[in-house]
């Protein structure tokens, strides 16, 4: 059934992140990947031309390969070739500039099933609320830019995640 695998990812993911809280927070870090699974579980509704699955599991995945132990071969062996490349395609290179980070994942999201960029809008969507008070003004400007970054890249897969991630980019001009 489609609840067990879904609920396998969710376990998998809570495990991994387990310990972590969300930046600037006390809130563990599986609420964050749960946020952004619930803006793709709303598309869903709306499309049904997306694997489910694929969208899913990435969406509770996303960050493990970038913040935690967990390796591909891991999340091949749990669910598959494809939600590993997704997955994978989500995470940003730490073996190149910081600076070109984001870029580069864009380039292999892009690459990629569109069901990563669809997470990585539900992602982004996601992290444009308050910035972490440790930020620094030319940290929250720096995330802004690449955030409109991700809309210019990424606004063609979704209409209706484009429309609220633009919202969410203006609101956030707020903090800069």
């Amino acid at each position: 059934m489609l609840q067990d695998i879904y609920t396998k990812a969710l376990d998998f993911a809570a495990k991994a992140h387990m310990g972590q809280s969300i930046p600037g927070s006390k809130i563990p870090y599986i609420v964050h990947c749960t946020k952004v699974c619930m803006e793709i579980l709303f598309i869903l509704n709306l499309r049904k031309d997306l694997n489910h699955t694929l969208c899913i599991n990435c969406a509770l995945l996303h960050d493990v390969l970038e913040n935690t132990d967990v390796t591909y071969d891991d999340i091949v062996k749990e669910f598959g070739r494809p939600t590993a490349k997704a997955v994978r395609a989500l995470t940003k290179d730490i073996n190149i500039e910081k600076n070109l980070r984001m870029a580069d994942s864009l380039t292999r999201i892009k690459a990629s099933a569109p069901e990563a960029g669809i997470v990585k809008m539900a992602d982004r969507i996601t992290n444009l609320a308050s910035p972490p008070s440790h930020w620094t003004l030319e940290k929250i400007s720096a995330y802004f830019h690449e955030s409109e970054m991700i809309y210019a890249s990424l606004k063609s897969l979704d209409d209706h995640l484009a429309k609220r991630l633009l919202k969410k980019i203006t609101t956030y001009k707020e903090y800069f």
